[in-house]
């Protein structure tokens, strides 16, 4: 599947995140100058999931988020449980609301 340049520049810093920790599309964007709607589409669209790690984006807030496409509240919550599986497997535990418990786990060091 091809891929933009946008993607690949997003698809590069999503790599940087190390497993176990989690970051937000707000600062995604930032690092990219670009906008957290741009970022959430590079990731709805992302052919190489979960290597490229779009599971480890949150919400600014410490909300879950969407993953593969479907929204945070989206009825079916099957990706959501998806992922928070993946990032139960690294260690990232959110409460029952969907929310992060650990804010240490946040990481924001991207190198453009």
């Amino acid at each position: 599947m091809a891929v933009t340049q946008y993607q690949e520049r997003v698809y590069g810093l999503l790599r940087q995140i190390p497993s176990g920790k989690i970051s937000s599309y707000a600062a995604l964007s930032k690092a990219l100058d670009s906008s957290p709607r741009a970022v959430g589409g590079a990731l709805r669209r992302n052919p190489f999931a979960p290597e490229v790690p779009c599971h480890r984006i949150i919400c600014a807030d410490g909300a879950i988020g969407g993953f593969l496409g479907e929204a945070q509240d989206a009825p079916s919550g099957i990706n959501q449980k998806k992922k928070l599986d993946l990032l139960r497997g690294e260690g990232v535990l959110f409460d029952d609301k969907g929310y992060l418990i650990d804010k240490e786990r946040w990481w924001f060091d991207f190198k453009p």
